[in-house]
C-alpha cells in the first residue's frame, strides 16, 4: 500500500530505531544476568572457580561466533521482521531456562534440595560443579544462537529505514542499548537475586523479550509498505537510491547478492572481520568480568550499595558519552567535506585512543575503586562509539542484500576474539592466584597482576585493529556487482 503523502514528513524511522534500541537493551540484560550473579550467588552454590566461569563465558562466545556464521544469512533469507522475531524468541527462551539449572543438578545428583549443594565438599562438590557447568553451557548455547540474530537484523533494519548519512547516528543510538542494558542490569539484577533468588532474575529479565515480540510484530514493516511512513519520509529514506533501484524496491528478492564464499575475496570483508576480532572481546571481557573484578579486588559484592554504584557509574559513562559517537563522522562529512568512509575512519581513530586509558585503571585503583570504574567507563564509551561506526562501514561498502551476511561474519569474528580473552582470562586468573607473589607484573602480584596484563591487552587492541583496517582498505571503495 502506498503511503499517503503529506506536506510534513513523518518520523516513523525513529520509532523503528527505538525498537532496535529496546531489543539491544534486552539482549545485553539477558547476557549480563550471569555476570552479576555468578560470583556472589551462583558460585557458592555450585562451587565454581574463575576457570569454570571463564569456560562458560568463553564457550558462550564460541557458540555465539558459530551462530553468527549463519545468523546473517538467516536474517537475509527470512527477512527483517520474521528473522528478528525468531531470534528474540530463541534467546529469551534460553535466558529463562537458566533458572532450572539448580533443580536439574539437584535431581541428577540425587539431593533433596538446592540448598544442600552449597554445603558439599570433596568429590561431591566437584561433581556438582561439573554438572552445573554443563547445564549452564547448554542454556548459554540456546541464548547464543538467538542473540546472534540481533545485530544482523538491527543493522539490516537500519539500512532499510535510514539514508547513509544518518546510519552511524541511528546505529549509535540503538547500539547504546548495549550500555543502557549494562547500566540497568546492576541496578536491578542483584536486587532481584537477593530478594527472590538468582533463578527469578533470569526469569524476569528473560520474559522482557516476549513482550518486545508483540511490539515488533505490530509496528514493523518495510518503509514502502508501512502505512505509518508517508511519502515525504519515504523519499528521505530512499535519497541514496537511483531511480532504477527505487522502482525495483517492491521486489527486493530480485536484488543481486554476493555468494557466501565470495564475500571472503573482498578486502572490505576482511577489514570488518579484523575490526570485530580485535575489539569485541574487550567489551565482552568487561561486561562479563567487571562485577567480579570489583568483588575480588575491592570486596564490593554485586548486591552491595557500593558494588551497584560502581557498575552503574561505569555504564552511565559509557551510555552518555557513546551516543555522540555517531555524530562525529557526520561532522567530518558535512563540515569538512570528507567522503563517508574517510570521515568514519578519522572518527574511529579518535575512538581507538580512548581504550588506552585502561592502562591506568589498575594502578589508580590503589587510591580508590572509583578510578577503575571511571577509566573503564571511558574505555567502554570509546568501544561503543567505535562499534557504531564499524557497523556503518558495511552499509557504505556492501549492497543491502548482503549486509546481514557480512554483519554475521563480523560478529562471528568478534565472538572468536571474545572466546579467546574470556576463556584465557578465567584460566589465567586461577593460575595467577595460585602463584601469588611468584607472579608479578608492573608492580602487582598474583591475581591483581593478571588483571593488569589483561587490561594492557585491551588498551592497545583498538589502535592495532584500526591500523590493519586502514592498510586493507585505505580509501573508500564500495563493492559493485555486475
Amino acid at each position: 500500500m502506498t503511503p499517503i503523502q503529506t506536506t510534513k514528513m513523518s518520523n516513523f524511522r525513529w520509532v523503528i530505531c527505538a525498537l532496535l534500541f529496546l531489543a539491544t537493551t534486552i539482549n545485553y540484560m539477558d547476557r549480563q544476568v550471569l555476570s552479576l550473579t555468578w560470583k556472589d550467588f551462583i558460585a557458592p552454590e555450585f562451587h565454581w572457580t574463575d576457570g569454570d566461569y571463564g569456560t562458560i563465558t568463553g564457550m558462550f562466545s564460541l557458540f555465539y561466533a558459530i551462530a553468527n556464521l549463519f545468523a546473517g544469512k538467516f536474517i537475509d533469507w527470512m527477512g527483517t521482521k520474521k528473522g528478528y522475531l525468531i531470534a528474540i524468541f530463541v534467546w529469551s527462551l534460553g535466558a529463562v531456562l537458566h533458572a532450572g539449572c539448580g533443580w536439574v543438578a539437584m535431581t541428577f545428583e540425587g539431593y533433596d534440595s538446592v540448598a544442600q549443594l552449597g554445603q558439599l565438599t570433596g568429590d561431591a562438590a566437584v561433581a556438582i560443579a561439573t554438572i552445573s557447568v554443563w547445564l549452564f553451557l547448554s542454556c548459554r548455547l540456546i541464548l547464543a544462537v538467538g542473540e546472534a540474530g540481533n545485530f544482523p537484523a538491527a543493522i539490516k533494519a537500519t539500512a532499510e529505514y535510514f539514508p547513509k548519512k544518518d546510519r552511524a547516528f541511528s546505529t549509535s543510538i540503538f547500539n547504546s542499548g548495549a550500555s543502557v542494558g549494562a547500566l540497568a542490569a546492576p541496578a536491578t539484577i542483584p536486587l532481584l537475586a537477593r530478594a527472590w533468588g538468582w533463578e527469578m532474575a533470569f526469569i524476569i529479565i528473560g520474559a522482557l523479550g516476549f513482550i518486545w515480540m508483540g511490539l515488533w510484530a505490530w509496528l514493523y514493516d518495510k518503509p514502502a509498505k508501512n502505512p505509518r511512513v508517508n511519502q515525504a519520509e519515504l523519499n528521505y529514506i530512499e535519497q541514496d537510491n537511483d531511480l532504477a533501484e527505487a522502482q525495483d524496491r517492491e521486489n527486493m528478492k530480485e536484488e543481486k547478492t554476493i555468494p557466501f564464499f565470495q564475500c571472503f575475496t573482498y578486502k572490505q570483508t576482511w577489514s570488518f572481520l579484523v575490526g570485530k576480532f580485535m575489539t569485541d572481546g574487550v567489551w565482552w571481557f568487561f561486561l562479563f568480568w567487571a562485577p567480579a573484578y570489583f568483588s575480588d579486588q575491592y570486596g564490593y559484592t554485586s548486591d552491595s550499595a557500593m558494588g551497584i554504584a560502581l557498575i552503574f557509574t561505569l555504564y552511565a559513562i559509557v551510555t552518555i558519552l557513546s551516543i555522540g559517537g555517531g555524530y562525529l563522522p557526520t561532522y567530518f562529512v558535512d563540515k569538512k567535506g570528507m567522503n563517508p568512509y574517510l570521515g568514519r575512519m578519522r572518527a574511529m581513530f579518535i575512538f581507538a585512543c580512548f581504550p588506552v586509558l585502561g592502562l591506568f585503571a589498575q594502578p589508580m585503583g590503589a587510591y580508590s575503586a572509583w578510578w577503575p570504574a571511571i577509566l573503564i567507563g571511558l574505555l567502554g564509551a570509546g568501544h561503543q562509539a567505535w562499534s557504531a561506526n564499524l557497523f556503518s562501514t558495511i552499509g557504505d561498502m556492501f549492497p543491502k542484500s548482503t549486509i546481514g551476511t557480512i554483519v554475521g561474519l563480523g560478529t562471528m569474528a568478534g565472538g572468536i576474539g571474545s572466546m579467546s580473552i574470556n576463556l584465557g582470562s578465567g584460566k589465567f586468573f586461577d593460575w595467577a592466584a595460585a602463584q601469588g607473589a611468584n607472579f608479578q607484573f608492573f608492580g602487582f602480584e598474583g591475581k591483581p597482576a593478571a588483571y593488569m596484563v589483561v587490561f594492557c591487552i585491551c588498551a592497545v587492541a583498538y589502535l592495532i585493529g584500526w591500523c590493519i583496517m586502514k592498510a586493507l582498505v585505505p580509501k573508500y571503495k564500495p563493492i559493485e556487482l555486475d
